[in-house]
């Protein structure tokens, strides 16, 4: 090698001409790297000692643990041996050996040494271990010797009680409930693991006497441990079944009371919560129900109670949720006409929308079929009879068995009525205590809960008052449905207040179980509950509890809320209301309010401010999208808690409204409590209100002349129909409308709109459109109106004229225009979203009605009737039969579902076929007036509101707000004439003349001082062979000087009978 290539320090020069300098970063990134890589490499060396040191402690743990094992296995009972089997853990292999040992062994050998302390503790730690074991795998080769092991460990005796309480500690009942469900219930019957598991999940309940500080305990979570596995009787063989139910306490269940809550909050706070209530509900009703009589009355009545909380904690509607098939529909073709057919199958029985909304709107878990088939024996007439059995010995049984049929139906809506009809058929059985509805009665009348109007009720010292007031109220209401008026005014056969009651007996005739008495101070009662929960109801904001009670003495032990609680007082108070509507029982003030609390000014203030805030939510609502990119809106406090509806606040239900709107609350949900003059009154300025809000003033509707904003329509007279339909279809008619008259000439007649032609045109317009022989309506046995239910009314065309007459009359009614006509009550019924009764189908099919009610009462079997779910339909001479439900032709009516029958057949008569002529009526009618100022009045009072009361005209009203013009005051000798020749006429003369000058022959609902403009008088001239003449523009009736009364009488009456035009002025 050549000595000069050896210098590695002397410096290299590149004799190519370039040179490469090292900046300061590359400097710093090569140092960097250098670093990164001298960690990596400790990184590595680090590790690889890690490892080497966890296989040398590893191997060394297996061999001291294989040292172990083999001293285990030269003393596998003893003291040394325990205390390696404590060391080695949950090693299978040791266990299956010492559990081997100790089943082959005499227990006496077994418990040898049990003396010492140090013994004892062992074995409670290798029981621990063993139990454990099994509850990873039940069916695992040594399971079934650990199974025997653990069973002679807790054989009775002192050592099984300090074995057991150590076990209990560590989660007994949870490694015994995993173990369980770990074996496939296809399995568990045949397992023998299952029979050990089953005597080792009842053991610690014989060790311990009910006086032991550890008997409640223990006895508390085997209820919730095992009885919130699913399908606990499925998974026990039939031959350990017996046993298992007779191991258990029953008859020591009470003492669970004070530790009731404690277990329903430790559910609750499980992952899978909704689920082990389920079972758990499944199971008990599975077990004890069949068991009452070991029970005794403390047992039941924890029993029952313990039952509502867990119901009261579910959900509404977990219970419908199974796994099954949905039913289809055969005739697919049908489209709507088969949904509809399957809706109205549920016309009884069918949920209130906000409850149904929320089931649906819930996410549930699928119950199988056999847990559905299970908690279903909880509403069924064997358990609803045998509960009220035991509850007719006891108060204490009564006061839980109410408590729990108020739970099952807040969680059970779609089973409510029909545990309820349980209830009020069981009624008739007897009983030394009477029946649950006067005795729940008896309980009401003595609280004081409803005795007046206040804020009292909220005191949680009423808790108890709340239950027995809300079954009364759900029971009585269910009987309404069941009661025709004809047994609603009959008085009681006996001390259960029912006679033959029942739904399988030979009849359903129920009497009312309440007198006449009674009914008034129940509905009184009922009236002060329902006005305080609107008015004064706590809510979140007050500070208030927002449940009944905060303990489980009272209705909250249901999940009861006040919302709740309003809503049941008010549907039974809403249907004593119809009854006492059609056929008055109360006293006329029994149904106003009559708190000194309350004035109606200032509640009239109040409903003013409340609906002008809901008017700005809907307009509010309209524009939001708008808002949201160009501005920015800021509503009131009441509109930023304003629930959002699909349509609008139109769309809310007087639940809704009530929860956020106290007085719209009242006047949509109980607004008979306030005065009908007064709603009358509320109503006319929520229309101001919203003419308001249009922009429309008096001046544009009444005496406008020259206003330019009016829709000028002219109508041919003896046309008025169809040019009114023609050109009024597209028209705002919220706006100004001017009229003009054409001739039989086709000249307009004179005179200017100021709103009385405009009055005559609606008066001729509902004359030919309400005419009977145009075939859009019929009458009937009381001449009131209804949809003409024939095929041919159902036409697109048919249904437009249908939305134009709903608009016409909204626009009168809009206008405060009444309407000479008469509306059937069910049909009525219809726009106010009530439900129709049997006996409204009295006035529309007699024959029908005398049928039903013979069905209802036959003592027979309705079968030798030869009846199905089918209603012949006769349209145009050719009769066809329509299907009440699915399949109806093939299905009999029988004792058990003839209630049913009767109630399908009823509604199809009353809802069922006028729904599309209904529905397109009420489109019309909606687009005027909202649908909640329509809420404040019943169908008696809405038909008021159309048509004006039917009363006599009171003259001295008329005189007193009559105006008077150029020559005539009220002391003119003309005038003091006048009003003599009306004090002679008869009340048709003097409709006719209120006819003659105001275009309408009503007087106003709240009297001639609501008559706009007044009444008034004027002079016309001398000539005393002259007319009287009118300006129905205005009111204004223009009368000659006449001479004598006997001329003047002549004349007004040739006037007013004369049936000329407006061309008369």
């Amino acid at each position: 090698m050549l000595p000069f290539y050896e210098n590695e320090r002397k410096r290299k020069i590149n004799l190519g001409g370039s040179t490469r300098v090292s900046s300061a970063s590359d400097l710093l990134d090569s140092v960097k790297a250098q670093r990164e890589a001298r960690l990596e490499q400790k990184r590595r060396q680090d590790s690889a000692l890690r490892i080497q040191a966890f296989y040398r402690g590893r191997s060394q743990a297996s061999a001291t643990k294989e040292e172990v094992r083999k001293t285990f296995r030269n003393d596998v009972l003893g003291i040394t041996g325990l205390r390696c089997l404590v060391l080695l853990g949950l090693d299978e292999a040791a266990l299956g050996i010492w559990s081997q040992t100790v089943c082959s062994t005499a227990p006496e050998q077994v418990f040898a040494l049990s003396k010492g302390q140090s013994w004892l503790t062992l074995v409670q730690r290798v029981a621990l271990s063993v139990l454990t074991s099994v509850s990873r795998s039940p069916l695992s080769p040594n399971s079934l010797s650990h199974l025997q092991a653990l069973t002679v460990l807790l054989s009775p005796g002192d050592v099984a009680r300090a074995i057991t309480s150590y076990l209990l500690k560590h989660d007994y009942y949870s490694l015994i409930a995993t173990a369980f469900q770990h074996i496939p219930e296809a399995k568990s019957k045949k397992a023998p693991q299952t029979t050990s598991l089953t005597n080792l999940a009842v053991a610690p309940l014989s060790l311990y006497p009910p006086t032991s500080s550890t008997f409640v305990p223990t006895l508390s979570k085997f209820l919730v441990h095992i009885f919130t596995i699913p399908h606990l009787p499925n998974r026990i063989p039939l031959a350990t079944l017996p046993s298992f139910v007779s191991s258990i306490p029953i008859s020591q269940l009470h003492l669970l009371s004070p530790h009731t809550s404690q277990i329903t909050s430790f559910l609750a706070h499980q992952p899978n919560s909704v689920e082990a209530r389920v079972h758990l509900v499944a199971n008990c009703s599975m077990i004890f129900s069949p068991h009452y009589a070991r029970f005794g009355n403390q047992g039941v009545v924890w029993y029952l109670r313990f039952l509502a909380e867990v119901l009261g904690g579910l959900p509404v509607g977990v219970f419908d949720s199974v796994a099954q098939p949905k039913s289809k529909v055969k005739d697919k073709g049908k489209g709507k006409e088969a949904a509809m057919v399957v809706d109205s199958a549920a016309v009884t029985w069918a949920l209130p929308e906000d409850e149904a909304q929320q089931a649906q709107s819930s996410e549930f878990p699928i119950l199988d079929t056999k847990t559905h088939t299970r908690i279903s024996t909880l509403q069924s007439q064997a358990h609803i009879d045998s509960l009220l059995l035991l509850a007719r010995r006891s108060q204490a049984v009564q006061e839980a068995f109410v408590i729990f049929v108020l739970a099952l139906g807040r969680v059970w809506p779609t089973k409510r009525e029909g545990v309820l009809s349980t209830i009020l058929a069981s009624g008739g059985s007897g009983g030394s205590g009477g029946g649950l509805v006067r005795g729940l009665w008896r309980d009401v009348r003595g609280n004081s809960v409803g005795k007046d109007v206040g804020v009292s009720i909220f005191d949680p010292r009423n808790a108890s008052a709340w239950p027995p007031l809300l079954l009364l109220a759900e029971l009585y209401s269910q009987a309404l449905q069941m009661m025709g008026d004809d047994e609603f005014f009959s008085s009681a056969s006996g001390p259960s207040g029912f006679s033959g009651a029942s739904s399988t007996g030979s009849g359903l005739g129920m009497k009312n179980p309440l007198t006449m008495e009674e009914l008034v101070l129940f509905s009184r009662m009922l009236l002060n509950v329902a006005f305080t929960l609107y008015w004064s109801m706590p809510t979140a904001t007050t500070g208030s509890s927002s449940t009944i009670t905060p303990n489980a003495s009272g209705a909250a032990a249901a999940g009861y809320s006040w919302e709740e609680a309003r809503e049941k007082v008010t549907r039974c108070l809403v249907g004593i209301h119809a009854r006492d509507s059609r056929k008055p029982f109360v006293p006329p003030d029994g149904w106003l309010v009559t708190s000194s609390a309350l004035d109606m000014r200032t509640f009239v203030q109040a409903a003013m401010l409340e609906e002008q805030q809901l008017a700005e939510a809907a307009a509010s609502s309209v524009d939001d999208a708008a808002m949201n990119t160009d501005g920015e809106s800021r509503p009131s406090s009441l509109l930023r808690n304003l629930p959002k509806s699909r349509n609008g606040v139109s769309g809310f239900s007087a639940r809704t409204i009530a929860s956020f709107s106290p007085c719209l609350g009242v006047l949509n949900n109980i607004p008979f409590a306030i005065p009908f003059e007064v709603r009358v009154a509320i109503f006319r300025q929520f229309v101001r209100l919203d003419m308001q809000r249009l922009g429309i003033d008096d001046r544009s509707r009444r005496g406008g002349w020259g206003y330019g904003g009016k829709t000028r329509v002219s109508v041919r007279r003896g046309m008025v129909a169809q040019d009114g339909f023609d050109r009024l279809g597209d028209v705002d008619l919220k706006g100004p409308v001017e009229i003009t008259f054409v001739d039989q000439f086709g000249a307009e007649e004179a005179g200017i709109d100021g709103g009385g032609v405009f009055k005559e045109f609606f008066t001729d317009l509902c004359k030919e459109v309400f005419d009977t022989d145009r075939g859009l309506w019929l009458v009937n046995g009381k001449n009131e109106l209804y949809p003409n239910p024939h095929a041919y009314a159902t036409e697109p065309h048919s249904l437009n004229w249908y939305r134009f007459i709903g608009r016409i009359l909204g626009k009168a009614m809009y206008e405060g225009i009444l309407v000479d006509v008469a509306f059937a009550g069910f049909f009525l019924a219809k726009l106010l979203g009530k439900q129709s009764f049997l006996d409204d189908l009295a006035s529309l099919d007699p024959d029908l009605y005398k049928g039903l009610i013979f069905l209802k009462h036959y003592e027979g079997n309705p079968e030798d009737l030869s009846l199905n779910f089918t209603i012949a339909v006769d349209e145009l001479g050719v009769t066809r039969n329509v299907e009440l439900i699915p399949g109806g032709s093939d299905i009999s009516v029988t004792k058990e579902n003839r209630l049913k029958y009767i109630t399908l057949v009823s509604h199809y008569r009353l809802s069922r076929q006028i729904r599309k002529q209904s529905e397109a009526f009420f489109e019309g009618l909606k687009e005027m007036i909202e649908v909640r100022w329509l809420r404040m009045f019943n169908q008696q009072e809405v038909q008021i509101l159309i048509g004006g009361v039917n009363a006599p005209i009171d003259l001295d009203d008329l005189r007193e707000h009559t105006n008077y013009g150029g020559l005539y005051d009220d002391r003119h000798p003309v005038i003091v004439a006048f009003w003599k020749v009306l004090n002679g006429f008869d009340q048709e003369q003097r409709r006719a003349l209120l006819r003659f000058v105001t275009s309408c022959s009503r007087p106003p609902l709240l009297g001639f001082k609501e008559l706009v403009p007044n009444f008034s008088i004027r002079d016309s001239g001398t000539d005393s062979h002259r007319l009287p003449t009118s300006s129905t523009c205005v009111n204004l009736l223009k009368l000659p000087l006449y001479s004598n009364e006997r001329i003047m009488r002549e004349k007004i009456v040739q006037a007013i009978t004369s049936g000329a035009g407006f061309d008369l002025s």
